[in-house]
């Protein structure tokens, strides 16, 4: 059995791709770009909010241009960050399970920390140890600094530390902290991208996923 799970945020735990959207064409729309649809933000999303506004920008866009999609987008975002945001399927009954073994939790997210810190509080009240979002002086997933630091302040080794998240960004990230990935399928990307990227254990839903947590057994890839 794991002693602690690290969580990607967005797509793993908590389905934001909605009001991410949102936010990024209110952005586009107030300025009179295009638009892009839903399905597009689920592939912008994952490298934290700068390089989502360098990819929803029309090309050749200046840093002018970018940093006032960026404050634009950013304005919108902590007014409506929570209008059609949801964790996801039994995401919540899970984590108390996982917490009644005594199992530390933790999310490592490329989210802005502001963010981070509020929409885990907001959803999962203080069910999470910690919580690292996007910082300045740290560099981003799949960068391993934050899951590295996270490990080191519970005094854990990496043998007892799963990292869970939806895209190839976490599992590199996971890979690069020298700890064991789970690949969720419910989340923003496809089985395709986990297993090419190294998940080591894939989970179908909340389910599967307490079961590789508590057991070590279901859905190993490699």
């Amino acid at each position: 059995m794991f002693k602690a799970v690290i969580f990607d945020l967005d797509g793993t735990l908590l389905n934001t791709i909605d009001d991410l959207a949102d936010a990024g064409n209110y952005a586009l729309r107030e300025q009179g770009f295009p638009t892009h649809p839903v399905e597009k933000y689920k592939y912008f999303v994952g490298n934290g909010i700068p390089k989502l506004i360098e990819r929803i920008v029309p090309k050749g866009s200046g840093n002018e241009t970018i940093e006032k999609t960026h404050s634009i987008f950013s304005a919108y975002y902590e007014a409506h960050m929570r209008d059609k945001t949801a964790p996801y399927a039994g995401i919540t009954e899970m984590l108390d399970r996982l917490a009644e073994k005594g199992i530390k939790l933790g999310v490592v997210t490329n989210k802005a920390h502001k963010f981070a810190k509020e929409i885990v509080e907001s959803y999962f009240g203080s069910r999470f140890d910690k919580v690292f979002g996007e910082r300045t002086g740290f560099p981003k997933k799949p960068d391993p600094i934050n899951v590295n630091k996270m490990i080191e302040e519970w005094g854990l080794d990496k043998s007892e530390v799963l990292y869970a998240g939806d895209s190839n960004v976490d599992m590199e990230t996971a890979k690069n902290a020298g700890v064991k990935s789970c690949g969720v399928l419910w989340g923003f990307r496809t089985k395709e991208e986990l297993v090419e990227s190294g998940a080591v254990y894939l989970a179908a839903d909340s389910e599967e996923f307490y079961g590789i947590v508590t057991e070590n057994t279901l859905q190993r890839t490699v």
